[in-house]
């Protein structure tokens, strides 16, 4: 197909989606909003969890939506006979099976990879769960935050003496999805080359734990005696690193190159700071970080004003960034401007805004897309894929094998 005749770089490829709540879910997202043909499965008779979360307007929920925006919905009970041939039917017919249940529960509804490369040889099925489908931790449930306990990821987050804490987004879910996604595309690929499908393991714990971009190293490197731990506002290894309080609000600056710390130095008027044995480099800096912070933070409240002081920071090409709250950073004209934050309508809904899709393409505007009612898709998927009658839909509806928001 000629690439000018694509709605993106996913169009064509469909995706058999058995996802709930956000680390599944995103991979999928993702991929429709790449353009392809996406049938999330739902569980009848009420369908995902997500779609009774916060806030809700007119029965619809907002969290369903930002997470399964562009996805066909076929609510069906899988552990009927007529359910369980329906799904098997539809494995031939896709490229890609996704599911994020605990390890185990696919292969008990008999839809386990043997069943899926069985039925489909080219098939990609993927599972993500939050330990890996191996392991001792592996029969565990969990969510994003058990990744950020058991990765030593909560353990870096906090003050020096105070309690570990966890990050309020859904920084694990996110990234797992993404990992999902882009392992996917890769098998995708390599099943052009050689015809065939396989089975993906990703895991929320494993991409927790390669977040780490220097603890391990450091601790591994130093036969133990370096201890990683959380170090508050600023980086334990590199400074000056961190978040400074400015006159009304927070900054944070990266200024631990010595380039950026001699022009922080001039700017501030403390020219004489990088002859200061005490402050020569960055390690000598981590070592004087009190000494450091008193610095900035000094200069940051002779200042008249924080749009003041970011200015001067930004005239020098000092790496910094005000810390924004979330109203704050919806409302930056620089989110706005490339997408970041989007405006969409929902038939419920109405407009409401959301996270925009995060990969540019030059060939391709990012597609407008709409979450599904609940097997909104029932007819079209079995009728389409499956060449089913419509009165035959509608007979499964009524015995409860499939169930839609009409129905």
């Amino acid at each position: 197909m000629p690439a000018n005749s694509l709605r993106h770089v996913l169009d064509g490829y469909k995706v058999l989606d058995f996802t709930r709540y956000v680390a599944g879910p995103t991979a999928t997202l993702m991929m429709a909003e790449m353009g392809a043909e996406v049938i999330k499965v739902e569980p009848a008779p009420g369908g995902v969890p997500s779609r009774r979360f916060p806030i809700a307007r007119n029965g619809r929920s907002g969290y369903f939506v930002q997470h399964n925006r562009g996805k066909q919905s076929l609510c069906i009970d899988a552990r009927t006979p007529d359910g369980k041939t329906i799904l098997c039917d539809l494995i031939p017919k896709v490229d890609v099976v996704v599911e994020n249940f605990a390890p185990g529960v696919i292969g008990r509804l008999g839809l386990g990879y043997e069943v899926v490369s069985a039925l489909n040889p080219r098939a990609i099925m993927c599972s993500v769960s939050s330990f890996g489908q191996k392991g001792p931790l592996s029969a565990l449930t969990g969510y994003d935050w058990s990744g950020a306990a058991y990765g030593g990821v909560a353990h870096m987050i906090g003050e020096p003496d105070g309690p570990p804490l966890v990050p309020q987004v859904a920084l694990g879910d996110v990234s797992t999805g993404v990992h999902a996604m882009g392992a996917i595309v890769c098998a995708l690929l390599a099943r052009e080359r050689t015809g065939k499908g396989q089975y993906l393991d990703i895991a929320l714990l494993d991409t927790y734990f390669h977040h780490h971009e220097a603890d391990v190293q450091m601790a591994s490197l130093s036969g133990g005696e370096f201890k990683p731990k959380r170090s508050g506002r600023h980086s334990f290894y590199v400074a000056p690193a961190g978040i400074f309080k400015a006159r009304e609000g927070y900054i944070i600056v990266f200024a631990f190159e010595d380039h950026h710390w001699a022009a922080l130095c001039d700017l501030v008027g403390r020219p004489e700071l990088t002859r200061d044995s005490r402050l020569a480099n960055s390690a000598a800096r981590v070592k004087n970080l009190d000494e450091v912070i008193r610095v900035i933070e000094g200069w940051f409240a002779s200042m008249p004003s924080d749009e003041a002081a970011l200015a001067a920071l930004r005239e020098r090409r000092i790496p910094h960034a005000p810390v924004l709250t979330v109203d704050e950073a919806m409302r930056h004209p620089h989110l706005r401007e490339r997408g970041t934050i989007r405006r969409v309508r929902d038939r419920l809904l109405g407009e409401l805004e959301l996270p925009g899709f995060a990969l540019r393409f030059s060939d391709y505007p990012p597609l407008e897309l709409e979450a599904p009612l609940l097997g909104e898709h029932n007819e079209a998927i079995l009728t389409g894929y499956l060449g089913y009658a419509a009165a035959r839909v509608r007979e499964l509806e009524r015995r409860g094998v499939l169930q839609s928001a009409a129905s």
